[in-house]
């Protein structure tokens, strides 16, 4: 299953710290951060009350991407805790997808057929501060390895879901020993078909995955997908490239999913560097997503006929394999809806 590498000369080991430190001396202090970025914190609205309610969280290695002295930085606002935030804004909830409704048992989110989420771990290398699980009751859907059980056996009972997607949260926050059993428990299904992770962390850190990440993707029992979260073209680099060049090496699809955010991406320009940054590090366009309505995040909307301009912008000057869908999600609905 193994592909030719596409970038010469990549050693293994090719990061100068483990993820785990990286992980664990995340930014958590918008004083600090701002400090480190050379901007005046009197001069930006940056919120203690909405870092109460969903805390900073940015690793050095994103940090690192952002333009020094520059708030407007569209790596930076997609992390830094505003006021806007606490505003009430009519049509925006905890819960916009009412995933509490498709939570069967904990840590399985089930909302489409054939393919069932797991909630393998809650925690995140970097809060983005649109996230739709901002929310989310991970206390209650964040299984130990010997509680698992409950989740295989959902799967387990019923021969339609041919695919599991590892979400979170972010499943590369767990250790490689624990994705690993899981993963090995999941291949014991027969009817499971498709493995499908979803991670911010190849973007975020990208020394993440290791030698032990790709030993437990190194399998011919699924058909592996891995579906990385990037909004803006500064967030790719010769780091991600090399990551995403080791997981091709071992046969995994590589796709994209964004999310459509004023004043970050929601330009031409933006979008078509995006698309084709992606495709040069070997990564498939795959979703731009409107964004979701969960509290705290109405500053980030991006009106539909907007968002429908951009599209019909980009479908002029891309080829149809670097258009990524438009869609937005809808709660109870039984697939993405195209916008």
């Amino acid at each position: 299953m193994k592909k030719t590498s596409i970038i010469p000369n990549i050693e293994p080991i090719w990061q100068s710290q483990s993820w785990q430190k990286l992980l664990a001396s995340a930014y958590d202090n918008s004083t600090e951060l701002l400090a480190a970025l050379a901007l005046d914190a009197s001069q930006i609205d940056v919120s203690g009350a909405a870092a109460s309610d969903f805390p900073l969280r940015v690793p050095a290695t994103y940090v690192a991407k952002m333009r020094q002295g520059d708030p407007n930085d569209p790596l930076l606002r997609q992390i830094l805790p505003l006021g806007a935030e606490l505003d009430v804004v009519g049509g925006y909830s905890a819960d916009p997808l009412e995933e509490s409704e498709r939570n069967p048992v904990p840590g399985i989110v089930h909302k489409y057929r054939g393919r069932v989420l797991l909630i393998t771990s809650g925690a995140c290398a970097i809060n983005c501060r649109y996230c739709f699980r901002r929310h989310f009751p991970y206390q209650a859907n964040n299984p130990s390895l010997k509680e698992w059980q409950q989740s295989l056996d959902y799967i387990a009972a019923r021969d339609d879901i041919e695919e599991v997607i590892l979400s979170g949260g972010d499943p590369l926050a767990a250790s490689d020993k624990y994705l690993s059993t899981l993963v090995q428990h999941i291949a014991a299904i027969p009817h499971v078909k498709r493995l499908r992770i979803h991670s911010r962390l190849p973007i975020v850190i990208p020394q993440r995955i290791t030698e032990e990440t790709l030993a437990w993707m190194d399998t011919d029992r699924f058909d592996i997908a891995f579906v990385v979260h990037a909004n803006h073209p500064n967030e790719l680099d010769l780091h991600t490239a090399r990551a995403f060049n080791a997981l091709q090496q071992h046969g995994v699809t590589l796709l994209n999913q964004g999310v459509l955010l004023a004043g970050i991406n929601d330009n031409v320009d933006t979008l078509l560097s995006l698309s084709k940054t992606l495709f040069s590090q070997g990564v498939l366009p795959y979703y731009m997503h409107a964004l979701d309505k969960v509290a705290g995040a109405a500053h980030f909307d991006v009106t539909r006929e907007a968002a429908q301009q951009l599209a019909a912008e980009l479908l002029i000057q891309l080829p149809g394999y670097l258009m990524p869908k438009f869609v937005f999600t809808q709660a109870g609905a039984l697939h993405k809806i195209a916008l």
